[in-house]
C-alpha cells in the first residue's frame, strides 16, 4: 500500500526538522545551563593552570648579589639597586656607622616607588602619603596594608651582599 502525500512547498527535511527561524533568537534553559557549565569548567581549568605554573616557576633560592661596598654610602644616605631580578627595584639605607638596611622600593599599597626622607627618617610613598619605618619596614602611616619586603644583607669582606628577601 502506498502512502500518498500532498506536494508542499517546503522540502521534506523541514518537516522532519521543525525549527523556525523566529525561534532561533531565543535561548532555552538547557542551552543557558550548558553555557554556564562549560564556562565554569573553563574558568576552573584556567585557574588550575595558573596555580600549577606558579608552583613550577617559584624560585627555590635567591641569588647572592653584591649591592654596595662598605663605606660607599654615607650615614643617612641611600643607594638604589635591583634584587632579586633586574625588574625589582630596592633601596639601601645606611642608618648608622655600622648599620645598613634594604627594602623593596615598591609600596605595598599601589606599587609606587618609595624614597628615604632624611628629615623624617622614614621611607615615604608620595602617591598617597604612606610611610614606613626605616628600622623594620613596618607601616607607620597611610593606606599601605603590609610592611615593605626586607632584603637580607650579609657582610662579606668589604662588600654588602643581598642573599634573600623576607616578607613580614
Amino acid at each position: 500500500m502506498s502512502v500518498w502525500r500532498q506536494p508542499s512547498r517546503d522540502p521534506l527535511w523541514r518537516e522532519e526538522f521543525p525549527v523556525h527561524t523566529e525561534d532561533e533568537r531565543y535561548v532555552t534553559r538547557r542551552q543557558f545551563a550548558k553555557f554556564l557549565t562549560l564556562t565554569s569548567l573553563g574558568m576552573a581549568v584556567g585557574n588550575g593552570w595558573i596555580l600549577v605554573r606558579s608552583w613550577i616557576r617559584r624560585p627555590s633560592a635567591y641569588p647572592s648579589v653584591s649591592v654596595a661596598r662598605i663605606g660607599e654610602v654615607a650615614v643617612g644616605g641611600v643607594k638604589l639597586f635591583t634584587y632579586p631580578t633586574p625588574n625589582d627595584p630596592c633601596i639601601l639605607v645606611r642608618t648608622a656607622e655600622d648599620a645598613y638596611v634594604a627594602y623593596s622600593q615598591v609600596c605595598t599599597h599601589l606599587s609606587c616607588a618609595v624614597y628615604f626622607s632624611a628629615k623624617t627618617r622614614r621611607l615615604e610613598c608620595p602617591c598617597h602619603n604612606g610611610s614606613f619605618s626605616v628600622a623594620d619596614g613596618s607601616v607607620i602611616a597611610g593606606p599601605p596594608p603590609r610592611p615593605l619586603p626586607k632584603v637580607v644583607l650579609e657582610r662579606r669582606g668589604a662588600d654588602l651582599v643581598a642573599t634573600g628577601m623576607e616578607s613580614a
